[in-house]
């Protein structure tokens, strides 16, 4: 919404940003998550089974099943991803940066988990579909009160691929947060009604487009 009125309206808008993130930006994150984990569970075990990947292995399925705990402590258990982060091999090594990240946004250290996405996102050694996946996580959490033309210049990118259907609900977001609704509205419609996108996408941007009025 264009800053039209005085401070108060400037307010609102920051709130509805941040309740649409905590609304849909979680489910995003869980999707995209579902897919990381299930890349994870494939190359862990040839990981594991590779010399001197044993002990890292053993460290990050700890980590995760602490992390999944009732009131788990997910600071600490960030600082545990991090520190095996530098001295794991390569993969679990991007894989524990990538879970540090998550539980640092999840604890409220929202530069921290920018800066690690960031990071993975740059780094030419890792694998392209983490590195995608870090780029869009890091687009959805610096959507509040980031520059969304700048964000959706950096997801171009991704707009052809693994991600595709994930970048559009971020332009979507993006869209929205700057007031533009005929372009939110139409790529949420474009996605709700796109057969190759994943059924959880579709129905968010369904829920979405509710939220526009569309």
């Amino acid at each position: 919404m264009a800053d039209i009125f005085d401070e108060v309206e400037e307010d609102l808008r920051a709130e509805r940003m941040r309740r649409l993130l905590s609304r849909y930006g979680s489910l995003l994150i869980g999707a995209a998550l579902l897919v990381l984990l299930g890349v994870a569970g494939l190359q862990g075990w040839r990981w594991y089974e590779a010399r001197g990947a044993a002990q890292a292995a053993g460290a990050y399925l700890a980590a995760g099943r602490d992390a999944a705990q009732p009131n788990a402590d997910t600071k600490a258990i960030a600082q545990r991803y991090d520190a095996l982060a530098a001295g794991a091999p390569e993969g679990y090594r991007t894989l524990a940066r990538l879970r540090a990240a998550a539980l640092k946004a999840e604890w409220g250290d929202r530069a921290g988990a920018l800066a690690d996405w960031d990071a993975v996102a740059r780094d030419g050694g890792t694998d392209a579909l983490y590195r995608g996946l870090a780029t869009l996580l890091w687009a959805l959490h610096a959507l509040d009160g980031g520059d969304a033309a700048a964000i959706e210049s950096r997801l171009a990118p991704l707009a052809e691929g693994p991600w595709r259907a994930s970048v559009e609900e971020v332009r979507a977001l993006a869209a929205m947060q700057r007031n533009d609704t005929a372009t939110a509205k139409r790529l949420l419609t474009g996605l709700r009604g796109d057969i190759q996108a994943p059924q959880g996408v579709r129905d968010r941007a369904g829920r979405l487009l509710a939220e526009l009025g569309g």
